[in-house]
């Protein structure tokens, strides 16, 4: 029998290439991969949240892989409805979660290490969310170095994304590429499985289980029709030649300069040379020139648009109408917005982005270094929330609940905005900060998350509920 990394290596090659997949129900009979599942998920605290059954890690042993493999043999295996729970979110609403049973965990990791093996080749470069080497900070990043001159932002929100994936739609997309009835048929079991409340069964019509350890994979191949949509349609559309119109009147001022420069006229040169930096030195509405960028991060899209107004609202208008006629799925009306990027701030991934314009910023050599480039700001909601933990009336105060804590205790976990100490997973993407002073000396961390509670996830880590982030961890080690 093959080694785990040997039969995920071949997936992944075959992936690369854009080759179907085939035979693959017979890899789940590979008990080195199970073996793989379980050094993944049993060091997890959450490995011992029990779901509908008493059933733990503690339960594993060979034997019960051996039985796993036969009933999966005998095609005989049935996923166990998920134990529904509720978490509280930002906005004072619940989110639904599931807690599977230990076995059927294990299964869907092996499962999800060969989706993950044969898709993740082929995904978007755009998509950040629920990937391996990939996360809020290289979005962002992407959207800090690579969006100067940005005009329009267009903040896309699918509502209820997660609870609304439609499974024909899904089952449609997997079958493409992957050509095995019987792993199909799995996946749709698991995704019909069903979920207890207040031990009530109920059926799942529609959607993918917030918690379960294979959702982050099906809803990234569900939505990565969207990101090919965009990079096949949209952004061609809207990318057009390579640089901006000189501005005239601004290469006539720095030319005047130069000439009475070369007079020994230097007052009046430098005169005409700070009037010159009142202006851009391209023509910003240069109708030819068009820029669009796009980023993903789970169900949050945002675009950076080098346009109009009009543009923008019609990007919108085409994104709906592919969500709504292709994927069955709609865009929030309340959270889909137009955000004029200089005056007004676009939030995404907990962060306040805008573009920066100030003419007075200058280098060592006197040239303008602010003027298009984009900042990430930590909202003020945010800092109101961390700095009320050490105000009274207004004015600063002492904790008096730590004051029978060692030193040790108090700076070991940071302090949540409830005022309590979430428990932070060491895999978590958003859990550190480090502060980078911006070019308008502003102040923002990298960071892109805010801990505000924390629960058991299917993976059986602590996860953080972030500002809007879904409930999957990322990448488990």
């Amino acid at each position: 029998m093959r080694d785990a990394d040997t039969v995920l290596g071949i997936i992944r090659e075959r992936g690369k290439q854009g080759l179907p997949l085939e035979d693959i129900y017979r890899q789940l009979y590979n008990p080195n991969l199970y073996l793989r599942a379980y050094a993944r998920l049993y060091s997890n605290e959450g490995a011992m949240t029990k779901g509908t059954t008493s059933e733990t890690v503690d339960d594993m042993s060979m034997k019960k892989i051996e039985a796993l493999i036969d009933d999966l043999r005998q095609e005989r295996y049935r996923w166990t409805p998920v134990r529904r729970t509720y978490i509280p979110k930002k906005n004072g609403k619940l989110r639904p979660l599931g807690m599977p049973s230990w076995t059927d965990k294990m299964l869907q990791e092996c499962m999800r290490l060969i989706l993950e093996a044969y898709y993740e080749p082929q995904m978007s470069h755009h998509s950040h969310g629920f990937r391996p080497e990939r996360g809020c900070h290289t979005a962002l990043s992407e959207i800090r170095h690579t969006w100067t001159g940005t005009k329009w932002f267009v903040e896309g929100d699918i509502s209820k994304c997660f609870d609304t994936l439609d499974h024909t739609v899904m089952m449609s997309i997997l079958s493409e590429k992957l050509h095995d009835n019987r792993f199909l048929r799995l996946v749709q079991n698991l995704l019909q499985a069903g979920y207890l409340e207040e031990w009530h069964y109920h059926e799942t019509l529609s959607g993918s289980p917030q918690g379960g350890v294979i959702s982050p994979i099906l809803s990234n191949v569900y939505l990565d029709k969207l990101d090919k949509f965009v990079e096949e349609q949209l952004l061609p559309g809207y990318n057009h030649k390579q640089r901006r119109q000189r501005n005239a009147r601004y290469d006539a001022l720095l030319h005047a300069a130069w000439e009475h420069r070369k007079r020994g006229e230097y007052a009046l040169a430098e005169k005409l040379r700070k009037q010159a930096q009142q202006m851009p030195s391209y023509n910003p509405s240069d109708p030819e020139y068009r820029r669009l960028h796009y980023v993903r991060y789970a169900d949050d899209t945002l675009f950076g648009l080098v346009g109009t107004k009009a543009e923008a609202e019609e990007i919108k208008r085409r994104l709906g109408e592919f969500l709504h006629e292709h994927l069955k799925l709609e865009l929030s009306e309340e959270k889909t917005l137009i955000t004029h990027a200089q005056t007004q701030k676009a939030r995404f991934l907990g962060y306040d982005i805008v573009v920066q314009h100030q003419d007075d910023k200058h280098d060592q050599r006197k040239r303008r270094v602010i003027n298009g480039t984009v900042a990430l700001r930590v909202p003020n909601d945010v800092i109101e929330n961390k700095c009320a933990l050490y105000m009274r009336n207004g004015k600063p105060t002492h904790r008096a609940e730590l004051l029978q804590d060692d030193d040790f205790t108090i700076i070991r976990v940071p302090i949540g905005i409830s005022g309590t100490r979430p428990v932070l997973s060491p895999h978590s993407e958003c859990e550190r900060t480090s502060k980078t002073a911006l070019g308008d000396g502003n102040v923002a961390t990298e960071n892109t998350c805010e801990q505000a509670s924390s629960v058991d996830d299917a993976h059986g880590t602590k996860i953080q509920e972030h500002h809007r982030n879904p409930l999957w961890q990322d990448e488990m080690p």
